[in-house]
């Protein structure tokens, strides 16, 4: 008998060491995949489209881009990633991104890069979960600490008077978000979202309320079923990521007094958003934020080329 519980305990020893190593090798497999990038260094050469300005803004600007990173104090943050015009010879304004679900700005720099290209300071961090909103809150406030350093290289260089923030599908949650619930919230001039959870799904990071929003907003979403599957109740079928009933839902919530921007990218799927939209996020941020009329016609006025531009489509806008 003695013999066999012995032989029982090396058996269940023996499976105990090869769950473990298990366990461990998908952890180290995880983290790995973790840090790879998914975004390739000329993603913006695959775009394609037939209005000319989409087209222009979705590819490099005339700027020469560095990147820096900074260890946080803040565990969730990891590293404040930066990208900022190499001259910086002048103030620049700056956008504030916010990072979708398990995603890290690390594994998408490609596309800081290409923004920061067009004359912006742009910054991120690795918070793989920023629905909150409040690692992008330290990390705005860590960009105006270094403004206001003498020993930063970002000394006097942020235009603080232009400061935008961008977010995707859960960071899209978390940008609302940041603009409207912290201390530094008032700070912000304009808002990009492209695929923001719905406001029912958005409850798992707090929750937000559209009609605080009081700066203009150009939200988006992909008119594929992976953001829209056609449901209508939230509470007991699976609607998407961002419907478009949630856009209506957060346009018609929002002052019309305050420029708003509605509009899903045609045939696109909610993984394609970042690449889909960045043509026309450019213009939106060159137009608030730089005062470039020429891309502000990509969006503004009667004869905005959105409105005829087939990648696009459910466009709804007040100026």
């Amino acid at each position: 008998m003695k013999k066999v519980l012995k032989i029982v305990g090396i058996v269940i020893l023996g499976m105990i060491i090869l769950i473990v190593l298990v366990v461990g090798f998908l952890l180290m497999k995880n983290y790995i995949d973790s840090q790879k990038p998914w975004l390739a260094k000329d993603y913006y050469t695959q775009f394609q489209s037939d209005s000319e300005l989409e087209k222009k803004y979705a590819g490099l600007g005339d700027y020469e881009v560095s990147v820096m990173a900074v260890k946080s104090k803040d565990k969730s943050i990891g590293n404040i990633r930066i990208w900022y015009p190499s001259e910086m010879e002048n103030r620049y304004p700056l956008i504030v991104v916010v990072n979708g679900s398990n995603t890290a700005a690390l594994n998408y720099e490609p596309y800081f890069e290409r923004l920061a290209s067009w004359g912006f300071v742009v910054v991120g961090n690795d918070d793989r979960q920023a629905g909150t909103g409040i690692s992008t809150s330290l990390t705005l406030d860590y960009m105006l600490e270094q403004n206001q350093n003498s020993d930063s290289l970002f000394y006097e260089k942020i235009d603080v008077q232009n400061i935008g923030i961008a977010g995707y599908s859960q960071g899209g949650v978390g940008a609302v978000r940041a603009v409207t619930e912290f201390e530094n919230s008032g700070l912000y001039k304009t808002i990009f979202t492209g695929s923001a959870a719905h406001s029912y799904l958005a409850q798992m990071w707090g929750g937000y309320d559209a009609s605080k929003v009081s700066i203009p907003w150009f939200m988006t979403a992909a008119a594929g079923t992976s953001d829209d599957t056609g449901a209508t109740d939230a509470a007991t079928e699976w609607l998407g990521i961002a419907p478009l009933s949630s856009l209506i839902e957060n346009y018609n919530a929002m002052p019309d007094n305050v420029f708003k921007l509605r509009a899903r990218v045609e045939g696109a799927e909610h993984e394609e958003m970042q690449m889909k939209t960045d043509g026309y996020m450019t213009a939106w941020m060159l137009y608030q934020l730089q005062g470039d009329e020429e891309a502000g016609k990509a969006l503004i006025g009667e004869d905005a080329e959105i409105l005829s531009n087939s990648n696009w489509q459910d466009i709804e806008k007040n100026r």
